[in-house]
C-alpha cells in the first residue's frame, strides 16, 4: 500500500542500512567497533521483525485485552494489582504468555520455547 513517502520505504532503508552493515563495516572491523556494529546490525534486525509483525501483532494484543475486558495495558496491570482477577489466573496467563511470545518474536525469535506444559510463570 503506498504512504505519504516516496520509494524506499522504512523497511528498505533498514534492510539497506543493516546489509551495509554485515557486508561492508563487520568484516573490516574489529574490537570495539566490530561489536557495536554487530549490536546495530541486530538492532535493526529487531527492526525489520518490528515492521513485519507489528501491526497484526499490535491488533492480537488489543483483542487480548478486549477478550479480559480492558483497553488498555494499564488498565489490566491495575486490575491485577487490585486483585481483580485472581478468579481468572488461567485466562490471564495465557493472555500474558501470549504477549510475551510476541514480544519475543521481535526481540529474538530464536530464544527456546518452553517445553510443552512446562513454564517460567507459576501460580503462587
Amino acid at each position: 500500500m503506498p504512504g505519504p513517502h516516496d520509494v524506499p520505504a522504512a523497511r528498505g532503508l533498514v534492510e539497506a542500512v543493516r546489509e551495509f552493515l554485515e557486508r561492508d563495516v563487520l568484516p573490516e572491523a574489529s574490537g570495539r567497533r566490530r561489536f557495536h556494529a554487530l549490536v546495530a546490525a541486530n538492532l535493526l534486525t529487531m527492526v525489520e521483525r518490528e515492521l513485519e509483525l507489528g501491526p497484526a501483532q499490535a491488533e492480537e494484543h488489543r483483542e487480548r485485552l478486549a477478550a479480559l475486558g480492558f483497553g488498555s495495558d494499564a488498565e489490566l496491570a491495575r486490575a491485577i494489582r487490585a486483585g481483580e482477577l485472581d478468579g481468572r489466573y488461567g485466562e490471564v496467563r495465557a493472555a500474558l504468555l501470549e504477549a510475551v511470545a510476541a514480544k519475543l518474536a521481535v526481540a529474538n525469535p530464536a530464544y527456546p520455547a518452553a517445553p510443552e506444559g512446562a513454564s517460567a510463570i507459576s501460580k503462587p
